[in-house]
């Protein structure tokens, strides 16, 4: 029996370190989504200097496959995982501080704020990397589909709980309310970490552990050799062009829904941060669907899995089209229910493909999970950096041409629905018949995906 099989997780280490990534969902809530909201809507900011603060955040986690790889040759992800939360708490905090200075010293606010969001895209990272690649080097091969949708389902859960809850505290806004807030979500965050997260990775398998990764990778592939052998795989190739342009789609709508919910609807800010825990609850029910389907018809789980991230990515465009037109047509247009289905069509694409890489994260000859889990990473964040920025940039362009904000956000909305079609075209040639939910080789490998961070909004 190998060391991996010796310490295979159960179902209650999994829930456990579910909760951590519960614990990282209510940080980055509230500095993706209620700050970008604050900073447009209360302080009367330009919507791509929150756009900017967020890229900082995402452009960092280029450095996910490096982190990854520096777990692998550690051989344990504890110091990683616990490091990066105390990290993305502290940006938490310097994030919503920066913010509230902006109205008496905008330079000194936005700088405090811009090494907040730096400190942000670090914790990250390295907190949702090492998780990941801890779940996919000790979790049973047959159990990694299950285990995906559970651990993204309970981050889903820290999106919405903390949207509805701080969205409660927060009416009516003051920046007092919203340091409080901040930082008792962040300190919450750091406790749960510190509380579950011991006794699952055992210290007394640290020098065996770090011996056999150090021989197996270290030795024989530095780190840039190491990345390549990934990246030359064609499937990988693939499948991180769709992370890449279905992320860019979902990332565009991220930073400019609550703002576009209080201008062209006249939503509150609480009611605007609610309206993301609607959002998010889409999500959950999306999640659960994809995985109460793999489960009960597991003979055609691969096929289920191709079906609902290309279903998924249609659906998520057919609910961005309905929102172009509802804010062009109707001030009673049921904005919940459509951002409801917006939600649970992004959660069943991305629970399904998060599913595809728990199942390859540790295929091959090499084992190197946290590698190819910061592979996808960072894949995702250069989407999320350039569709978060851009997406505001493109609303501020055509309100300086139009005045009509639902024109505006209407057309943003449009073209991601459109990236959303071209993502869907291209699942069309990710082979997951190939995969399977067995476990036999498979070909392709990729790293974590972050719907966030995710989410940062929806998938982080």
């Amino acid at each position: 029996m190998s060391l991996s099989q010796a310490r295979q997780l159960s179902w209650w280490h999994i829930v456990r370190l579910g909760l951590i990534q519960t614990a990282l969902g209510g940080i980055v809530v509230l500095t993706t989504s209620t700050l970008n909201r604050i900073m447009v809507v209360e302080l009367a900011l330009a919507a791509s200097l929150p756009g900017f603060l967020v890229t900082i955040h995402h452009i960092v986690q280029l450095a996910r496959p490096r982190i990854g790889y520096g777990s692998d040759i550690g051989g344990r992800r504890t110091p990683w995982i616990v490091g990066g939360m105390f990290i993305l708490a502290i940006g938490g905090v310097g994030a919503a501080f920066g913010t509230t200075l902006i109205p008496q010293n905008h330079w000194l606010g936005v700088g405090i704020s811009a090494l907040g969001f730096f400190a942000i895209g670090v914790g990250t990272g390295a907190t949702g990397t090492s998780l990941l690649a801890l779940l996919a080097k000790h979790v049973a091969s047959e159990r990694k589909p299950a285990a995906a949708a559970l651990v993204w389902f309970m981050m889903i859960i820290g999106f919405a709980v903390t949207a509805g809850v701080a969205g409660h505290f927060l009416d009516p806004y003051s920046p007092e309310r919203l340091l409080v807030v901040t930082s008792t979500v962040s300190l919450l965050a750091v406790l749960i970490t510190l509380l579950v997260i011991r006794g699952i990775e055992p210290a007394s398998s640290a020098a065996t552990e770090t011996e056999v990764v150090a021989s197996e990778i270290s030795a024989k592939s530095p780190f840039m050799t190491a990345l390549a052998e990934v990246w030359t795989d064609p499937q990988a190739r693939i499948f991180t062009i769709f992370v890449f342009v279905s992320m860019l789609a979902y990332s565009a709508q991220d930073l400019i829904l609550e703002p576009f919910a209080g201008l062209v609807f006249g939503r509150t800010p609480g009611e605007s941060t609610q309206l993301a825990g609607v959002q998010h609850a889409g999500v959950l029910l999306g999640m659960a669907a994809m995985a109460a389907s793999t489960l009960l018809f597991k003979s055609r789980g691969a096929s289920l899995l191709r079906l609902w991230i290309r279903g998924g990515c249609l659906l998520s465009a057919a609910a961005l089209f309905l929102l172009c037109w509802g804010g062009l047509t109707s001030i009673t247009w049921p904005l919940e229910a459509n951002v409801f289905l917006l939600g649970t069509a992004n959660g069943g694409f991305a629970v399904a493909a998060i599913g595809a890489m728990m199942v390859l994260a540790s295929a091959g000859q090499q084992k190197r999970e946290g590698i190819r889990m910061g592979l996808w990473g960072a894949a995702q964040a250069i989407a999320f950096a350039l569709g978060g920025f851009l997406g505001t940039v493109a609303v501020d362009l055509t309100r300086y041409w139009l005045d009509e904000p639902a024109i505006s956000y209407g057309l943003v909305f449009a073209c991601e629905g459109f990236l959303f079609l071209i993502a869907a075209s291209l699942a069309r040639h990710i082979h997951i018949a190939n995969w399977g939910l067995s476990n036999e080789p498979a070909a392709p490998s990729f790293g974590d995906i972050a719907l966030a961070e995710a989410g940062e909004g929806g998938i982080r």
